[in-house]
């Protein structure tokens, strides 16, 4: 499995709809999964990683495309910044090994939410607000945080930069053919020498962007549906490696495109679904037995004539699972004592003895 798989297996549960426009980040997706993976053990490891691939090749190459190349002097400076962040309710611990893998990044925070859900999703939303620059201010719902979350582990990603060369507008809109008929919309113009290709009915065109960044439009010669549906790993690689460069003509459509999804479902339909259940063992994260209750993602992505801006967030929120036991009725019905002591030293503050409570 590799990050190209994983990228092509998740749009497809995402995007069961062939006519439905969607927009996500598998960088963002990929790197709140890892960590998760990171912490997990047993089938619930195994699950990720059948779907993810090696995480130490994963987590190299998501470390290297955490960081833009320099750019010329003059030019401007593009942006990227990712924050990695487990968020904590004090009634856990957390492994510390588990928390070594957020220093540098977010790190390990503390949220109250068992006591304060409000205030710990407040704080939650305006620090991925805080990253993405403020295109995802309300990644978790109200109603995410339930009575037995107890942490939220989060990626949050901005990326902004400019085309190498510059697009000019159309002076006026132009048509585009979709699913629910032609419209009109605002289109951008470059003709340079870009990276191209046409093989096994699409064309592709790259464009590059300061930062090491490039954006690649891949247009059907027939229906994205069934063009799309025919991809594999290895079709769509080899797309991506017979570019090569050519004078193009590209008139390309504005954009403004956001979706926000449950990866949950999508997740379960891809073989993932021992860490959703009480089965789920990620001891690695923390001594306490925890499960994750949903996988939550928001992805924005906006194009025009002077380059890209996109951000996204991953929030896998976690509850504690109730540990089955068996029960047994006491009934303290005749003299009895009692202790009042300090948990964690064993120092008594109190004895008592009873006899008579009345």
């Amino acid at each position: 499995m590799s990050h190209l798989d994983f990228t092509l297996a998740l749009h497809r549960a995402i995007a069961l709809d062939p006519t439905q426009q969607v927009c996500w980040s598998p960088f963002s997706a990929a790197s709140a999964l890892t960590l998760l993976a990171r912490g997990a053990r047993g089938t619930t490891q195994a699950e990720l990683r059948a779907l993810l691939g090696d995480l130490d090749e994963l987590g190299a190459a998501l470390g290297a495309a955490g960081t833009l190349s320099e750019v010329w002097e003059g030019q401007p400076e593009p942006t990227l910044a990712v924050a990695n962040t487990l968020w904590a309710d004090a009634v856990i611990d957390i492994e510390p090994g588990f928390a070594d893998l957020f220093a540098g990044s977010g790190g390990v925070r503390n949220a109250p939410f068992q006591a304060e859900p409000t205030k710990a999703r407040d704080q939650i939303n305006a620090d991925i607000a805080e990253t993405t620059r403020g295109l995802i201010p309300d990644l978790l719902p109200p109603d995410v945080i339930t009575a037995d979350t107890v942490s939220i582990l989060v990626n949050a990603l901005y990326l902004k930069t400019s085309w190498e060369g510059k697009f000019t507008p159309d002076e006026s809109p132009s048509p585009f053919t979709g699913a629910r008929g032609t419209v009109d919309v605002p289109t951008m113009y470059l003709d340079k020498q870009l990276p191209y290709a046409a093989r096994d009915g699409w064309q592709v065109v790259g464009i590059p962007a300061l930062g090491g960044v490039q954006a690649v439009v891949l247009l059907p010669d027939g229906d994205l549906g069934p063009a799309e549906a025919a991809l594999t790993t290895e079709s769509l690689g080899a797309l991506l490696a017979d570019l090569d460069w050519m004078q193009v003509g590209l008139r390309l459509p504005k954009l403004d495109v956001s979706t926000q999804s449950d990866l949950t479902e999508a997740l379960n339909d891809l073989g993932v679904t021992t860490v959703f259940s009480d089965q789920a063992d990620l001891s690695g994260i923390s001594p306490d037995p925890l499960y994750a209750q949903a996988v939550l993602h928001e992805s924005v992505l906006r194009v025009d004539e002077q380059g890209l801006e996109g951000a996204a967030a991953t929030a896998v929120a976690m509850a504690l699972t109730a540990v089955a036991t068996e029960r047994v009725d006491v009934t303290v019905d005749r003299p009895f004592l009692l202790l009042v002591r300090h948990r964690d030293t064993g120092v008594v503050y109190f004895v008592a003895r009873v006899t008579n409570p009345a």
